[in-house]
């Protein structure tokens, strides 16, 4: 039988300092969750195939859409970004971040660029 064990958020933050790098710290049902710190600008970008849950644990993260107002998301607010949307995430100050998506997931969608990140580590 497989242990199971809690996971503490601010130890598994504490193990990484890089931005824009998310790191895998779960895996359940063909998902993975993932946690990331952010800060500045990322890309223009959309999954063809995915969503995305984006869930703020620190800070305060601005969520930018080309087709409705940008989404400002605080300390214990969420957003589901659907499949085929283009956005691009800002954080002015760094934010913690947790994301819910399939494993299939490439943070930079369909987009290659410097930031993308295709196999993210894991922090188990």
């Amino acid at each position: 039988m497989k242990k199971i064990n809690k996971i503490i958020l601010s130890e598994k933050f504490s193990q990484f300092s890089e931005h824009w790098s998310p790191k895998i710290i779960g895996e359940l049902n063909g998902q993975q969750v993932r946690i990331a710190k952010l800060q500045g600008e990322f890309i223009w970008h959309s999954h063809a195939l995915e969503d995305e849950l984006f869930l703020v644990i620190n800070g305060e993260l601005t969520i930018e859409l080309k087709e409705q107002d940008n989404i400002v998301l605080r300390e214990g607010e969420m957003v589901i970004i659907p499949k085929g949307i283009e956005h691009r995430p800002v954080a002015a100050a760094e934010v913690w971040l947790m994301l819910f998506e399939p494993a299939s997931t490439i943070n930079t969608g369909e987009i290659n660029s410097e930031r993308t990140i295709s196999k993210p580590d894991y922090l188990f």
